[in-house]
């Protein structure tokens, strides 16, 4: 059985986060490793709280984890701290883990933010030159490239911005920008990947198609067509979402 490793947040709603991510693993068929790389106080109405953990206690996680295991895709999530980015572009480079995919989480649906002082730049510095695949959505896209997306024509220009950057392939998810839910995929080439707009509000959804599309990275897909399958796979668990709590729904994985 294949492997892929997430390196993220702990979500205890089991909605978002690596408990999300480890779910989406598994539903591909790949055996789930985890890193912790935060805690959150949240449920299916927001973030609470955020407890970042230690730098060094991640990087024992990791060396602990990759000394014995090497997953066939990585992908980070939360990573809160600038010196957390930096150690984990150190390990990734160190044991050669090629199929990162990038999840930029920066602010929670309620507002929170979820990196703190000089994590951004550290981020377009140290892990775009060393991802396969960044899954930004539109404003997390708007804060990464310095370009405010407000229409399709904005959308082209953050997702050019991001690619040149370094990342290999750039995919930002539109969902919240029109009735056709579109992403935009750039890998040099821009792709418009068409979707259609489902009303409501479902927590999870970036970490679930960032999780996707690691899963099928880890299965040989190219990054172009793991994009295309990991926004089917986030559809149809819309479409079976389910309210466990008072707030957003959760996607059926």
């Amino acid at each position: 059985m294949k492997t892929a490793l997430t390196v993220a947040g702990s979500d205890p709603s089991g909605g978002a986060g690596l408990q999300a991510d480890l779910k989406v693993f598994r539903s591909f068929g790949i055996h789930g490793l985890a890193v912790v790389s935060a805690m959150t106080a949240q449920n299916s109405e927001g973030v609470d709280a955020v407890l970042p953990v230690d730098t060094d206690f991640v990087e024992r996680q990791l060396h602990a984890l990759l000394s014995d295991i090497k997953p066939q895709a990585t992908k980070s999530g939360m990573l809160y701290k600038k010196t957390t980015v930096e150690i984990f572009a150190a390990v990734l480079r160190k044991y050669s883990l090629n199929n990162l995919v990038l999840d930029p989480v920066i602010v929670s649906t309620s507002g929170m933010s979820l990196v703190e002082a000089g994590t951004l730049d550290s981020m377009r510095d140290v892990l775009f030159p060393l991802s396969r695949v960044i899954t930004p959505n539109i404003h997390e896209a708007s804060l990464l490239s310095g370009i405010t997306i407000e229409n399709e024509k904005d959308m082209k220009a953050a997702v050019k911005e991001l690619k040149r950057m370094g990342p290999e392939a750039v995919v930002i998810t539109g969902g919240h920008l029109s009735a056709t839910a579109a992403d935009l995929y750039c890998d040099g080439e821009i792709h418009v990947l068409d979707g259609s707009r489902m009303e409501g509000e479902y927590h999870g959804t970036g970490c679930a198609f960032s999780s996707a599309v690691t899963a099928l990275l880890a299965l040989d897909y190219s990054p172009l067509e793991a994009a295309k399958r990991a926004k089917e796979f986030v559809r149809n668990a819309m479409e079976k979402a389910y309210h466990p709590g008072k707030g957003m729904a959760f996607l059926h994985i």
